[in-house]
């Protein structure tokens, strides 16, 4: 794994065990086209990445909508589900990756602007969704698009789909419809260096649900905190239906 691959690593926030995969993730076809034997062990471009990452990033997506949004119609699911994985959308993830960066292009695409290019980078995104999915397995790709799609886009969104990564408010929104207590918050440890704290926060509904998160803020280890109550509450309310 060469330097910069080690860096994108960082970015994403998970070490692959197969590199090849993550190789093949960044390859567009014109670099195979162009150098069909110059990357050993990587065993196409990332065209069928794309297709399986697509699908992965849809079944995610959908799957936190349905948590967060208990009591939405059908409609307003698929309104926010077709604004989180937009083309808009993964082009700014990737944009916030970095990702053009790391891209394997061919001599006409890399002439022609294509690591800026938008259709190009949001299927490198989700090429890269697929090497995670393969690699690591669902939760791995499950906390990169929390983490990558939907909380790092949580102030921009129009009709209200910002609010998909309001897990706090989500979680005050679903406790009040099952008539449980007001959500607590409370931050229970405080480590590292001034500059570069991580926060402990537990929330608690009531005596018998209580959930920690760390984050970099206070801000991010309550809603990773009310999240996982959020999830914890929805299946156990699935299991008394």
């Amino acid at each position: 794994m060469s330097a910069e691959l080690d860096l994108l690593e960082s970015s994403v926030g998970y070490r692959f065990r197969d590199a090849a995969l993550l190789d093949r993730a960044l390859t567009h076809k014109s670099y195979r086209f162009e150098r069909p034997a110059a990357v050993p062990g990587v065993l196409g471009d990332n065209e069928q990445l794309e297709f399986l990452g697509d699908s992965v990033l849809g079944f995610l997506v959908a799957e936190q909508l349905v948590i967060l949004y208990p009591g939405l119609p059908e409609g307003g699911l698929s309104k926010r589900k077709a604004h989180l994985v937009s083309a808009q959308r993964l082009y700014e993830a990737a944009e916030a990756l970095d990702l053009g960066r790391f891209l394997r292009l061919g001599r006409g695409e890399e002439m022609s602007g294509g690591r800026s290019k938008r259709a190009l980078l949001a299927n490198a995104f989700e090429a890269l969704i697929a090497a995670l999915y393969l690699d690591g397995g669902l939760e791995v790709a499950r906390q990169f698009i929390l983490h990558h799609v939907i909380e790092a886009f949580s102030n921009d969104g129009p009709d209200g789909e910002s609010a998909v990564s309001d897990f706090k408010s989500a979680l005050q929104e679903y406790t009040q419809k099952l008539k449980l207590p007001t959500p607590r918050y409370a931050i229970v440890k405080e480590q590292g260096p001034e500059h570069s704290k991580t926060f402990t926060v537990e929330v608690r509904v009531g005596k018998d649900l209580a959930s920690r998160a760390e984050g970099n803020s206070k801000k991010s280890a309550g809603q990773k905190a009310a999240q996982l109550a959020l999830e914890e509450l929805s299946r156990n309310h699935a299991e008394i239906g």
